[in-house]
């Protein structure tokens, strides 16, 4: 293994792993675990593991090891038959070509996961509920708006000279009114919604 006490990038957290199995995070100045290394390549922040005395990079120890622990809690992801595929692998002539094969495949599956949530995302905005949540947010405005002094109330506005014309605004009631109004039309596009499943 190459040796890597230094990291190319400022990005890249370097954690140093002792003898004693214990695992420091060089930027933080403490002492860590797997399960903090699993959340960090979670949040997609980068990370070196390197051994403190020898200071190869056991990176890819560290994420292996990571993966069994995963597998081990309970939360299997990797099917048995998969598992068995990839054994049979090593030593065989075509080893030196999974490794990309398999970052080539995640890559896809990544992509792919991201235009399907790009495409939820759009069918949820021509949804009904979208609908619901714009009129949610037009009444929100319209109750703070009934609660906010209006600059317009009793201006005069000159219409002719010397005549002057005073505008009102509506009153709170009319603007308690309305929005009682959009509750009850609200309230039953919820019902319609509920009645159609």
């Amino acid at each position: 293994m190459a040796k890597s006490g230094t990291s190319d990038s400022d990005d890249v957290i370097i954690i140093k792993k002792y003898a004693n199995r214990r695992l420091y995070n060089t930027r933080s100045s403490s002492y860590i675990t797997l399960d903090f290394l699993a959340k960090l390549t979670r949040e997609g922040k980068d990370f070196q593991v390197v051994d403190a005395k020898s200071g190869d990079d056991i990176t890819h120890n560290i994420l292996t090891q990571i993966i069994m622990e995963e597998e081990s809690s309970g939360q299997q992801m990797l099917p048995v038959g998969f598992l068995r595929e990839l054994i049979s692998m090593y030593g065989n002539s075509m080893q030196s070509m999974i490794p990309q094969y398999l970052e080539a495949s995640m890559d896809a599956f990544r992509k792919n996961q991201e235009k399907f949530h790009s495409a939820m995302e759009g069918s949820i905005k021509n949804s009904p509920f979208a609908q619901l949540a714009r009129q949610n947010l037009a009444m929100f405005e319209a109750a703070s708006s009934a609660f906010t002094p209006r600059k317009d109330k009793g201006a005069s506005t000159p219409s002719e000279p010397g005549t002057s014309v005073v505008t009102t605004a509506p009153s709170s009631d009319d603007e308690i009114a309305q929005l009682k109004a959009q509750l009850s039309a609200m309230q039953r596009k919820i019902d319609d919604l509920v009645d159609k499943k």
